[in-house]
């Protein structure tokens, strides 16, 4: 799991360009399972069979995948109609104008500043984990610095100009594959049914509040390893064909990604004893893949897959961090977040605020991980996405549907408005059973709090920049509109709502790309609350 979107090209094009659709279906799914496959199924099957006790947790996986299946159909209907850079961000942006301004996709960029650099520090807490096996004597501090120096690590060399992600993106891919190759390959030579379906006493026993327990926590777990499903939505504005090619591209890599998940969990359930991934003193529990290798192939080999698994969490640190960085830039250039994120360094030309920001929580993230276990560290970052990105853009179809009914949408949700109660439901049962699967931890009301501070903040910048609630909103149907009367962006700015000029180069209202191709805008109405 990668967790967050690719890096979007200027949209305002560094030569006065917009971005050029060329990417297909094949590369478009490519990039989603690419996304999807981080260090994420090496490490979360003992914590799968922990929330589980047993081999049943294989249930987690198949629950995963059906709500990242329906909430995957939320995200093909609204990038298929608005096909820009920028996902939920440009999704929240439109449904919620109407009544709240700019606070949605505010709130959104202010939150995803917390859950991609805390979904980057789970692949540290692996990496740090999967580390230990090839250094066994390796102390808690010893791998708190190791971990921590990583991340400097990966901060220094993004901080030297490195923009271009496509060839390390294919390094991990292939890397990647070659690791769960290998890892299925090893259990299927030395499977034993009688481990992997041997289940306990009262497994799936469906009147008891402890399987129930035990569900939300596997599903919490399983969605996080579908994470990146996604990524393709966010480059909406380079995707051909989008009302075809969006629904494809997450639903084969959802399938095709589960199909993976089920062979490695089977597998390895196949060839080590469950007991042994709830042991914390069992290398088992926190080097399963190579405790596999280990039990079939041998010590060499197990070796070897583990520094391709410590190649794998780094590259995904990597382009994760990387891609994450430029979430405020681009929001703070469309006058949607604090101004200082939209300045670039000098020299290099990356945001250096946003960068550093990320870098800071990964590392506060990792920490907490360390401390606590993976497991509290995945239920916050999923906990925090719930309401502002998940529940958000369930809601954001249906108001969308009702405010923009002329809206262009290549695609609609198959069986509306089921898919969306599905993930409604699923996305509420991690939600409110966050706080009995981390006891002591209450990453609800940590979430909360977070989304309260943010709004505090928001206020605090709608005031300065004179917005709604504090000044007009601005009504921009860009996409509506584009499909009317397809032009030459235009944007009509207003006296209330200037540019600042040190944006001077940034568009007057939400999302102005410079070509029509990229769903541009050609009408802004300012709206006097």
């Amino acid at each position: 799991m990668s967790g967050a979107p690719p890096p979007a090209p200027d949209s305002n094009g560094s030569e006065g360009r917009g971005f050029v659709r060329r990417v297909g279906p094949f590369q478009a799914t490519a990039i989603n399972m690419s996304q999807m496959c981080g260090i994420g199924p090496f490490v979360t099957i003992p914590l799968m069979v922990a929330a589980f006790g047993g081999p049943q947790a294989v249930i987690g996986f198949v629950a995963g995948a059906l709500l990242a299946l329906a909430d995957g159909l939320i995200w093909a209907e609204l990038g298929a109609a608005m096909p820009g850079s920028g996902g939920s961000y440009v999704y929240l942006r439109q449904a919620f104008q109407y009544r709240t301004g700019r606070l949605m996709p505010f709130l959104f960029v202010w939150t995803a500043m917390l859950f991609i650099p805390i979904g980057m520090s789970t692949g540290i807490v692996g990496l740090v984990q999967y580390l230990g096996y090839l250094a066994p004597d390796m102390g808690q501090t010893t791998g708190d610095l190791v971990g921590l120096g990583i991340i400097a690590l990966v901060i220094t060399l993004l901080w030297r100009g490195i923009e271009h992600i496509a060839r390390i993106t294919a390094v991990m891919w292939v890397v990647m594959l070659v690791s769960v190759g290998a890892v299925i390959l090893a259990a299927a030579t030395h499977f034993s049914p009688d481990l992997a379906f041997t289940y306990p006493a009262h497994a799936v026993e469906l009147t008891s509040n402890h399987f129930w327990i035990g569900f939300a926590g596997g599903l919490t777990i399983g969605i996080y390893d579908y994470l990146g499903y996604n990524t393709a939505a966010y480059m909406g504005a380079e995707i051909k064909n989008p009302g075809r090619t969006l629904p494809r591209a997450i639903i084969f890599s959802i399938l095709g990604i589960m199909v993976i998940y089920l062979l490695l969990q089977i597998g390895t359930l196949g060839v080590i004893d469950w007991h042994r991934m709830t042991d914390p003193n069992d290398i088992a529990s926190t080097s399963v893949a190579s405790a596999v290798l280990e039990e079939t192939w041998g010590k060499g080999a197990a070796d070897v897959v583990t520094v391709l698994i410590l190649v794998t969490a780094f590259a995904s640190v990597f382009a994760g961090l990387l891609g994450g960085s430029r979430v405020p830039y681009d929001a703070a250039r469309d006058r949607v977040f604090f101004r200082p994120y939209a300045k670039l360094h000098h020299r290099h030309r990356f945001p250096t605020l946003g960068l550093a920001t990320m870098g800071v929580v990964c590392a506060v993230g990792f920490m907490i991980g360390r401390h606590t276990d993976l497991a509290t560290l995945i239920q916050l970052l999923t906990t925090v996405m719930v309401i502002v990105q998940a529940l958000a853009q369930i809601a954001a179809v249906t108001v969308l549907r009702r405010r923009q009914p002329d809206l262009p949408r290549p695609y609609r949700m198959w069986l509306y408005p089921v898919p969306s109660l599905v993930a409604l439901v699923g996305w509420l049962v991690i939600y409110g059973y966050a706080d009995k699967n981390s006891p002591g931890r209450h990453p609800i009301e940590w979430s909360l709090a977070w989304l309260g501070l943010g709004c505090v903040a928001f206020l605090l910048w709608a005031r300065f920049e004179k917005v709604w609630p504090f000044g007009p909103k601005e009504i921009s149907e860009e996409y509506l509109e584009s499909s009317k009367a397809p032009k030459s962006p235009a944007i009509l700015a207003t006296p209330e709502a200037p540019a600042p000029p040190e944006a001077s180069a940034a568009p007057t209202a939400p999302a102005a790309p410079a070509a029509p191709e990229d769903g541009s805008p050609d009408r802004t109405d300012t709206v006097t609350p």
